[in-house]
């Protein structure tokens, strides 16, 4: 009887552990999407010439990276929050070769994404996102870093249809918005492969207070060159040099705290838990977009959206299955290696009792 009370204590103390580690992971997904939420809407906020009225993307992503490069030099070289990197070590050469491409396209993907906030709806814009795996698995496969399989591309065909449904049925289509957020969808796609190639591969592994340390500065130095002769010349004609740095720097804080719940959030569940997670928030945004902010959301928009939800479903159900996949094949391996060294040390001791045994 003891020994069963022991083991229903036993089972009561795990059933416990899992249900903390389960809570806490929902606490992260929470966390992650309030600060995604409150990045986007902000953004908006800031930028809508309906709202503040400062349409001045280039300048807005250059107080981010500049307070975000602030904070990440402070929290590696001051506090010593974290390490960088040794094996391999940043050198000039890599830094130069990886990290500067990687650099140069975030910059373009903020840039045109924040842009995007001044001509589309908050609603529309996440429907647009839902395009992000059909580009990360085009530029996959052209890098030959996907395989190209037909199953996989009729799903990305199934998405671009909702895609265009929804576009089709947006009550404030705007081209130049369309085209502005494409394009930022296309370059971080690259973005995501081209870390695949230069940094993963090489054996390199950044968190995001690392990789805004080495990515930040040089987001700022490309962004730098645009603003120049796209925003300054406005920004001299209009003299709306002295930003409210309550509204500025609130802004830049949640960027920058959205950044480390991304690395919470992967680091103690997964990327593609962040996945499942970014299709919870777009519909709350499309929620908030059209009960809040009054954007007008169609019939069509969702049957749209709808069609895509469920290509981006099905998207992230395969990479679950290809994950479990390879995490049992590793697991068999492991399996197989411990079962050989038993073997292999079964027959040592059974070698040397035998000399024992001749001697």
């Amino acid at each position: 009887m003891a020994k069963e009370a022991g083991g229903g204590g036993g089972e009561g103390a795990l059933s416990e552990s899992v249900l903390r580690k389960v809570l806490i992971s929902y606490c992260y997904v929470a966390v992650w999407i309030f600060l995604s939420f409150t990045v986007i809407v902000y953004n908006k906020y800031i930028l809508d010439p309906k709202m503040y009225n400062w349409p001045f993307p280039i300048s807005l992503t250059m107080v981010h990276m500049a307070f975000c490069s602030s904070l990440a030099v402070a929290l590696v070289r001051v506090f010593r929050v974290v390490d960088l990197p040794t094996s391999p070590a940043m050198t000039p050469q890599l830094y130069y070769s990886s990290v500067l491409p990687i650099g140069a396209l975030y910059s373009l993907s903020l840039w045109f994404s924040n842009s995007a906030y001044i001509y589309l709806s908050v609603s529309f814009i996440q429907m647009l996102k839902a395009l992000m795996p059909v580009a990360v698995y085009s530029i996959g496969v052209l890098f030959k870093k996907e395989t190209f399989r037909s199953s996989a591309m009729l799903n990305m065909l199934s998405i671009s249809f909702g895609v265009a449904i929804a576009a089709y049925g947006e009550a404030r289509f705007d081209l130049r918005g369309v085209a502005l957020q494409l394009a930022a969808v296309a370059f971080e796609a690259t973005r995501l492969v081209l870390i695949q190639i230069l940094l993963t591969s090489k054996g390199i592994s950044l968190n995001p207070i690392t990789s805004l340390y080495y990515v930040a500065p040089c987001c700022l130095c490309f962004l730098f060159v645009p603003w120049v002769f796209v925003e300054l010349p406005r920004l001299r004609a209009v003299g709306m040099f002295e930003p409210d740095f309550f509204v500025f720097g609130t802004n830049s804080l949640c960027a920058f705290a959205l950044n480390l719940a991304v690395f919470l959030l992967v680091g103690k569940t997964s990327a593609l838990t962040m996945n499942v997670a970014g299709v919870v928030k777009d519909w709350l945004l499309i929620a908030f977009s059209w009960s809040v902010i009054r954007d007008t959301v169609t019939p069509i928009n969702l049957i749209g959206y709808g069609i895509a939800f469920l290509g981006v479903g099905y998207y992230n159900h395969v990479k679950l299955q290809a994950l479990k996949a390879k995490e049992a094949q590793k697991k068999l391996a492991q399996a197989d290696e411990e079962a050989g060294s038993l073997l292999q040390e079964r027959d040592s001791h059974h070698g040397e009792r035998k000399a024992d045994t001749q001697s």
